[in-house]
């Protein structure tokens, strides 16, 4: 058995389109993704990339990816994000999802990142023992917030009809 990480190459984006869409709905959001492999080849894969992925292969298979950019921490300086990784169930408990944690580990401390951070769903109680196997800090105390779609629209409608702007 052979583990194994690439980074991956604009060809690939097919391959983690699916892994995405496979992820959202063991995450029980299947309806949620929007994104294409025209999307991905364009923000992943162009002259300023927005993401990096690494391609996870069990004996040369394709079996998993992890999804990862940088961000900034007014407190920590350079972060590096983890988005998603995600191992198809066939391979799981092979150590491809350890592999991907030691990668992120070392593209962190190569890039110098002052922080290396992601999100689990509070209810994946798999991934949450295999995070804290590595001493990970699991932080109760912030919530997460986000703005998607119209809601982003409706904000800067509402703002823009706003006479105290």
């Amino acid at each position: 058995m052979l583990l194994s990480s690439r980074r991956a190459v604009k060809s690939d984006c097919p391959f983690i389109l699916k892994m995405i869409k496979q992820l959202a709905s063991f995450e029980r959001a299947p309806d949620k993704v929007i994104v294409s492999v025209e999307q991905l080849e364009k923000d992943g894969f162009g002259e300023h990339p927005l993401f990096f992925a690494e391609i996870l292969e069990y004996d040369s298979i394709p079996a998993g990816f992890f999804l990862y950019y940088f961000r900034y921490s007014t407190w920590k300086g350079k972060s590096l994000y983890l988005e998603d990784i995600y191992v198809k169930p066939e391979y799981r408990r092979k150590g491809l999802a350890r592999l991907a944690f030691l990668n992120l580990c070392k593209i962190a401390q190569k890039e110098s990142c002052g922080r290396f951070e992601w999100q689990v769903l509070d209810w994946n109680e798999s991934a949450i023992k295999f995070y804290q196997e590595f001493n990970t800090e699991l932080d109760p105390e912030w919530i997460n917030c986000r703005l998607e779609g119209d809601s982003i629209n409706r904000v800067i409608s509402d703002k823009i009809s706003d006479a105290s702007l």
